[in-house]
């Protein structure tokens, strides 16, 4: 017996997976039957005048119809696509209709293309994702060259936000570090450094300032970073958390020469590691973290030189190297203890780089430096990588003002505007 579609009442007598592949079927050709009422609505608006109408609005005619794929969520759908001419006046004259809602050579939705390129930037080669979106794009057309273009929407996103003004953000904190991605260059892999940095702004919010590929992580590759910085709007930040690296804080210090630096705790306790046996690791690190855990700054200090009585006979290097991160190790104690946490480490870009990492791993490497900063910059751009708050951002408003103020960026009458 032939199922009637105007039946709603008939999927009750149909099997579960008859029932399933019928539900498709009809919210299918509901959705197919949706975009040609759409897309003939926009040809009548073009045309001034709806079909098999006369009148005097008339601005041009239609030309028939033709079949043509589109792949939305719902499915691959073949809809029949209204053609037409319409007169404008001016030297262009006549034009043909052009739909807004599926534009010209459009094969996809927005939200398909925007979940094969998220498909990609997880790892995904075409081949899987041809497979795991099989259902959903029912034989549609998905090469390697396909993909490409799709991906390649990236470009034009990345190239403008490489040039983004940053002043309307209003950094306070800037978390710098770099990490090493592999590139084939020249017919070779090589690991090529990559220099992040991430801003927050005054209310606590995380912003990805730049992904920048340069030969090394000298003083001179670093200051390039920084400057650009500048030149784009990062103008009164007041405290950059850093690792040891020296190029980073000499191009730190430069670009910011006011600035206030935090060096990375985390970072120190590892370099302690190397000046010490390793049957003395628990016990530096319970010293050390008296440190930095401690309750205020002056229970720090004391903590600091029971550390150096402690070992400076046992293990004098592992002094040497505390005493060498100096009072830079103590900054945060100088900010509201809510925001001690995120300012003791760089924690918060270490787990971006890892991500980045993580990623990158399934590519074994990326054919230039342009298409790896791509990658990463894609992973933010498709909502991969979210970055959260950081801790006690609702002091940091207020602590920030004060520290712009002591060190003259700000007059007092710019905090009461």
């Amino acid at each position: 017996m032939k199922i009637s579609r105007d039946d709603s009442t008939v999927s009750v007598f149909l099997t579960r997976g008859d029932r399933k592949g019928f539900l498709e079927d009809e919210l299918r050709r509901k959705v197919r039957d949706w975009i040609e009422v759409m897309v003939n609505e926009e040809l009548e608006i073009a045309l001034g005048i709806g079909r098999y109408e006369r009148g005097d609005g008339r601005k041009g005619y239609r030309k028939g119809k033709r079949e043509r794929g589109f792949t939305t969520r719902s499915g691959n759908h073949k809809i029949m696509f209204p053609r037409g001419a319409y007169f404008e006046p001016g030297p262009d004259g006549k034009k043909e209709f052009s739909s807004e809602l599926i534009p010209r050579y459009a094969r996809r939705s927005e939200a398909v293309e925007d979940a094969l390129v998220k498909s990609y930037l997880c790892g995904t080669n075409t081949r899987r994702i041809r497979h795991a979106l099989s259902p959903l794009l029912e034989g549609a057309a998905l090469s390697k060259s396909t993909v490409s273009r799709i991906v390649s929407r990236l470009s034009e996103d990345f190239d403008a936000w490489k040039r983004r003004d940053l002043s309307a953000d209003d950094i306070a904190i800037i978390f710098l570090d770099g990490f090493n991605l592999k590139i084939r260059h020249g017919g070779r892999v090589e690991s090529i450094p990559v220099l992040s940095a991430i801003g927050v702004r005054t209310d606590g919010s995380k912003v990805l300032l730049c992904l920048e590929i340069r030969t090394s992580e000298s003083s001179a590759a670093w200051k390039a970073v920084t400057e650009d910085l500048c030149a784009r709007g990062v103008t009164k930040p007041v405290l950059a958390v850093i690792d040891g690296n020296k190029g980073l804080h000499d191009a730190v210090k430069s670009s910011w020469p006011w600035i206030e630096v935090q060096r990375c705790t985390k970072h120190k306790l590892e370099n302690l590691f190397t000046h010490a046996p390793k049957r003395h690791y628990d016990e530096i690190k319970a010293d050390y973290h008296s440190i930095v855990y401690a309750e205020s700054e002056a229970k720090a200090r004391a903590a600091w030189r029971r550390f150096e009585k402690k070992w400076e006979k046992v293990c004098p290097s592992a002094v040497r190297s505390l005493n060498e991160g100096g009072d830079e190790l103590l900054t945060f104690y100088r900010w509201p203890s809510s925001m001690w946490k995120s300012l003791r480490t760089t924690n918060c870009i270490e787990r971006m780089n890892g991500e980045f990492r993580r990623r990158v791993k399934t590519q074994g490497s990326l054919p230039n430096s342009e298409a790896g900063l791509k990658l990463l910059f894609g992973l933010f751009a498709c909502g991969l990588i979210s970055m959260q708050r950081v801790h006690g951002h609702r002091d940091l408003q207020a602590a920030a003002a004060i520290k712009r103020m002591e060190m003259g960026l700000i007059k007092k009458v710019d905090r009461a505007a």
